[in-house]
């Protein structure tokens, strides 16, 4: 009993848990191993050492690395015969594995080893990555699906295609690896078009070539070309009717038309190419009309027809013709109705049938007959034979660019035959027309929104309003404006294009912008004229506010001398010549100065002169001020005249002539420009005094400058040489009263003492306030 308890408890003491474990030991790492990209799959890389405390069966040693997708194999265990408790863990290089130094130049492995019933260790493995004297090729040329060089199929033959360029460049050897392409490798590694060019087929073409590139040293690389030849841009030669059945008579005489075909291109010329034994059939090269060559018995021929560009030969097509010649003692199977003529809407659903055929023939043997339908692919696509019954396949879209390329037309031929045998058969011609409904409602633009100066005249361009319409013919739309013109809405619109145009005043004082509701209704598009669909979009026309200018009158100074004429009359003296931006805008005179005695006056623009019965000669200085605009927008200019009155008496010419003398020199323009400013109410009442003053102080800043900064031009004196001139002027006027007519004014001034006008004379220096 004491020996079993003994027993029992060195079990326990050998079996409990951390009792004599020990750990396993890789004395070899950490370490770097270097690794040249130009090694192949398979090579070891390293070999690390794991150290067991006992050897009962191998450790377990697992790799990880830090960089994902890593190219290396599993750990390899291997043990030491030397020593039972160390072994051998092997790192090799994973098949297909490429190393690039470019790419990633060190992988960090993690290994982790446990032998059986001891600690696991881990420790690292650094592998570095040299870079290699590997020949590379370069991508896409080296990826999987290669290169890719697309060309068009009437290049010119042996034309370079494509050149492989891979690094480093001389001494380079290029071998195709398939042989089964037309295309050509020079030994320079370019890629040229075959001898005799390309297929001219329509559809794309496409040619793969494998291409190993190798140095002088033995290193080499690969890689792939994809060329694709695309379809020609010249309009290829192809038969409108590839597949044709003729159904002749027996007894057909020679040179006899029998059929004709017809292909689309340029240059087109046909040639039989088979059967050449026997000669039943010739061509015209030209038009396309097969002739029989001699009298025609019972037989079936087919005939394969080539169209081709007599310029470019490659280009061709051919063409099937099966020509039945029948015997006249058999009889066709008779239809009602021979002919089908009809007009289908293009809502018409499918699986709707359009006609049925009622055909006998001579044995009444109606479950004998065969109903085919033959014709353009356009043509069987839209229709198809249920028995004796033509229907509907798909939708007949009127709206469609390939129904308006047929001219809304589709022809078929239905074939009956009579057990199928092509001898026996009735031909009848079909011709449906397509016609229109209107389906869908106009539509609007985006953004309807126009801008027009105020100041634009009759009959501007505002902009045009383009609706679009879905239904053929396409945008065939009618235009008109809800609400017509007048003075609430003073714009026109064109009815078919769109146009809209200024039609009256624009006033943007009253109005800053027009909401037009412009109508869009489609003509055209319904069988039924009546038919028609509108739609209402919003048009805005926003005025752009043009700034009124300054009135120009032409000269601004005139000195004019006239004869006074009878008392009480009226004596015209002169036109002011004046215009303003814009031109629409109306101008007013208006004597603001010098009219003495009322003597002048103005009818337009026209100076009046009313005679008195003055007896010596009398000078006048006339401001006339011109003004055009209202209100705060009022803008205008002055203009001098000098009037030298003679009297009756004096001996002058006609008293009824008037001459008009322009100043040769450039007058000097003064211009006077009112500005008042209108604030809105709630900025007066924020303001209140301070604003007053404030403006107040501006203004007289703004007059100081004004009078102080006069443009270059003008004349400025002394107060000396002004007073000793007027003074001069005065005693010379006052001694010699009637004197010849004073001196000639030439310029236009203002004093800077007081702000006065004045006009003045450049010879002498004399003046005359205004």
């Amino acid at each position: 009993m004491g020996m079993h308890r003994h027993l029992t408890f060195l079990l326990l003491s050998l079996y409990a848990p951390g009792t004599f474990v020990g750990a396993t030991v890789l004395p070899d790492l950490p370490r770097v191993v270097a690794l040249s990209e130009d090694t192949v799959s398979g090579t070891r890389v390293a070999e690390v050492t794991v150290s067991c405390s006992n050897s009962s069966s191998s450790p377990n040693v697992t790799l990880d690395s830090i960089e994902p997708d890593h190219p290396f194999n599993s750990i390899a265990i291997s043990s030491d015969p030397t020593d039972a408790t160390t072994f051998r863990a092997e790192v090799t290089l994973r098949a297909g594995a490429e190393l690039d130094a470019r790419q990633v130049n060190q992988y960090t492995l993690i290994l982790r080893a446990a032998c059986p019933g001891e600690d696991e260790v881990e420790e690292r493995l650094f592998v570095r990555v040299t870079a290699g004297h590997v020949l590379r090729c370069d991508t896409p040329f080296a990826s999987a699906e290669g290169d890719v060089v697309r060309v068009l199929a009437d290049v010119a033959p042996r034309t370079l295609l494509y050149a492989v360029l891979p690094q480093p460049l001389g001494g380079l050897m290029f071998r195709l690896r398939n042989h089964n392409t037309p295309l050509m490798l020079t030994r320079r590694g370019v890629v040229l078009a075959p001898d005799n060019g390309f297929d001219p087929s329509k559809d794309t073409q496409t040619f793969r070539l494998e291409i190993e590139v190798m140095d002088r040293h033995g290193h080499n690389c690969s890689g792939a070309v994809r060329v694709e030849v695309l379809p020609s841009l010249r309009p290829r030669v192809t038969f409108l009717e590839p597949h044709r059945a003729v159904t002749v008579t027996e007894g057909t005489g020679p040179w006899e038309v029998v059929t004709q075909v017809h292909a689309r291109g340029d240059n087109v010329h046909y040639a039989i190419l088979a059967p050449v034994v026997p000669a039943l059939f010739t061509i015209d090269e030209v038009t396309g009309e097969i002739r029989s060559t001699r009298r025609l018995q019972v037989i079936r021929a087919q005939l394969l027809i080539r169209a081709y560009n007599a310029l470019h030969p490659d280009d061709h097509a051919t063409a099937t013709v099966n020509v039945t010649v029948q015997g006249t003692d058999r009889q066709a199977p008779r239809c009602d109705p021979a002919i089908f003529v009809s007009q289908v809407s293009e809502t018409t659903s499918p699986g709707s049938t359009l006609v049925t055929l009622r055909c006998t023939d001579s044995t009444s043997t109606d479950g004998c007959l065969h109903y085919a339908l033959e014709g353009p692919p356009s043509s069987l696509s839209h229709f198809y034979m249920e028995g004796p019954r033509l229907k509907v396949n798909t939708t007949l879209d009127y709206d469609s660019e390939a129904t308006a390329a047929l001219g809304f037309q589709f022809t078929a031929t239905i074939v009956v035959t009579v057990g199928g045998q092509p001898l026996h058969s009735t031909r009848v011609p079909v011709l449906v027309t397509v016609t229109p409904v209107n389906e869908f409602r106009p539509a609007c633009p985006s953004g309807a929104t126009f801008t027009v100066p105020e100041t634009a005249a009759f009959g501007s361009v505002v902009g045009r309003v383009a609706g679009t319409d879905r239904d053929y013919p396409l945008d065939s739309l009618e235009y008109s404006l809800e609400g017509g013109s007048g003075p609430a809405q003073p714009f026109s619109i064109d009815r078919r294009t769109g146009e809209i145009r200024v039609l009256g005043p624009l006033g943007s004082q009253q109005q800053k912008s027009y909401k037009l509701m412009v109508r869009l209704t489609d003509t055209h598009n319904d069988l039924d004229p009546r038919e028609r669909q509108s739609s209402l979009c919003d048009v805005s026309v926003h005025l752009q506010a043009v700034p009124d200018q300054l009135p120009v009158c032409i000269p601004e100074v005139q000195e004019l001398q006239i004869t006074a004429g009878s008392p009480g009359s009226r004596q015209p003296v002169t036109r002011l010549l004046c215009h303003s931006s814009p031109d629409s805008a109306v101008l007013t005179y208006t004597i603001v100065g010098g009219n003495e005695d009322g003597r002048f006056r103005l009818e337009g623009n026209t100076l009046v002169y009313l005679p008195s019965d003055r007896a010596e000669p009398h000078p006048f200085v006339l401001l006339v001020e011109v003004w055009g605009g209202s209100g705060a927008r009022r803008r205008s200019t002055l203009v001098a005249l000098v009037v030298h009155v003679a009297p009756r008496s004096t001996p002058v010419p006609s008293s009824t002539s008037t001459q008009h003398t322009t100043l040769q020199k450039e007058p000097l323009v003064v211009v006077q420009t009112e500005a008042v400013w209108h604030p809105p109410a709630w900025f007066v009442a924020v303001l209140t005094i301070s604003g007053a003053l404030l403006l107040a102080t501006l203004g007289c800043t703004a007059w100081n400058l004004l009078c102080s900064n006069r443009a270059p031009g003008k004349l400025f004196l002394a107060k000396s040489s002004w007073d000793v001139v007027e003074h001069s002027r005065g005693k010379e006027e006052q001694g010699h009263p009637h004197a010849s007519s004073p001196g000639r004014f030439d310029g236009r001034a203002q004093d800077p003492r007081n702000c006065r006008d004045y006009l003045f004379t450049s010879e002498t220096g004399a003046r005359r306030w205004i």
